[in-house]
């Protein structure tokens, strides 16, 4: 598919418009295939080898960024005086279109996927798909034995139930466990908790499908998601803990 070289570079590099492009144009400072061009309405493929000063440009139709979300920040383009996740995302990696697939709660942390990809974020968020996500929960009462099966079968919330989920006491900590759910309903976790008489007082996603929250983000911390690893966020699988 052709395009555009100034639509191509600056869909590529958030920090240069359009406009901005046309004078590097002008001051000859991008080639294509080796050769200087200067018109911005010189048409490209995908697979043109575009560069900017001698470095290459390499083309990405997607961007996919893991995110350790910290707690205080909204999973939002805009939310009053809040700050947002997007604010976290570093100039080299932004780019237009950028959103959160999925929210956590403004006081929930972990693992956040930022995109460009509507259509990837549509199949891992969509009820029907049955991509697991994975939680730490801390509660305000001890774990109880129960919780397994109930969850198992699928709480209700009011007129609502939820799926069935799987629920994992921690073996070192009697007010912890791991809980993965296939949906998202609005503060789902901290509900259904609520409805076996707790509280949840830390929630924190370790993961989406079998895609694990990198261990060495620090929160507030994010990177670039490879697209070999893209797959594992629609997998049906979660991970063992």
């Amino acid at each position: 598919m052709k395009m555009r070289i100034d639509k191509f570079i600056s869909s590529q590099i958030p920090s240069v418009s359009r406009s901005q492009v046309k004078k590097l144009l002008g001051q000859k400072r991008i080639s294509v295939n080796g050769s200087i061009v200067t018109a911005a309405d010189t048409r490209i493929e995908e697979s043109d080898e575009v560069a900017l000063d001698g470095e290459r440009i390499i083309y990405k139709k997607h961007i996919y960024i893991m995110l350790n979300k910290p707690a205080g920040y909204v999973c939002s383009a805009h939310e009053g005086n809040s700050p947002v996740v997007t604010e976290l995302v570093p100039e080299g990696l932004r780019r237009g279109g950028l959103f959160p697939a999925g929210r956590l709660d403004k006081d929930t942390e972990g693992f956040v996927l930022m995109t460009d990809d509507g259509e990837l974020a549509h199949n891992m968020l969509a009820p029907s798909r049955h991509v697991p996500k994975t939680y730490f929960v801390r509660l305000e009462k001890p774990y109880e034995e129960r919780y397994a099966e109930i969850f198992r079968s699928g709480i209700a919330l009011g007129e609502e139930k939820c799926r069935p989920a799987q629920i994992t006491p921690d073996s070192k900590d009697r007010y912890a466990c791991t809980l993965v759910i296939h949906e998202g309903k609005f503060h789902q976790i901290k509900r259904m908790f609520e409805a076996l008489d707790n509280r949840v007082v830390y929630l924190k996603r370790l993961a989406i499908g079998s895609l694990v929250l990198d261990a060495s983000l620090a929160p507030g911390e994010c990177l670039e998601i490879m697209h070999k690893d893209v797959e594992k966020l629609l997998c049906h699988q979660a991970p063992k803990w």
